[in-house]
């Protein structure tokens, strides 16, 4: 009977950390650093596109931003297009959210 119930207990511990790392793997988390091409707010202020083109491999980056401080650096024009940007987001249902959003020589 006690080896029944670690058996089970086993189990459960090993479905619940499978589990867990499929969560977390489903988000996958990008560095890179590039060049402010575009910026587009939302009509509600909530939110913005920005598309970067990165300084590695040149291609364009679509990045939706939603954090309310990269958000009103957009509005007071601290951030403008031509800016090089340090960016951190995750990729997740086919779009690119927005982790962290920095001027690369500081605000």
């Amino acid at each position: 009977m006690k080896k029944l119930i670690s058996v089970v207990i086993l189990l459960a511990v090993v479905i619940v950390s499978t589990l867990g790392l499929v969560a977390s793997a489903s988000a996958e988390e990008v560095k890179m650093v590039g060049e402010i091409s575009n910026i587009k707010l939302a009509g509600d202020g909530k939110s913005a596109t920005a598309i970067l083109k990165d300084t590695k491999s040149g291609e364009s980056v679509t990045i939706e931003v939603t954090d309310d401080l990269t958000l009103d650096k957009f509005k007071d024009k601290r951030i403008v297009e031509g800016d090089e940007i340090r960016c951190r987001f995750e990729k997740e249902d086919g779009k690119n959210k927005s982790k962290i959003f920095k001027k690369t020589a500081g605000c």
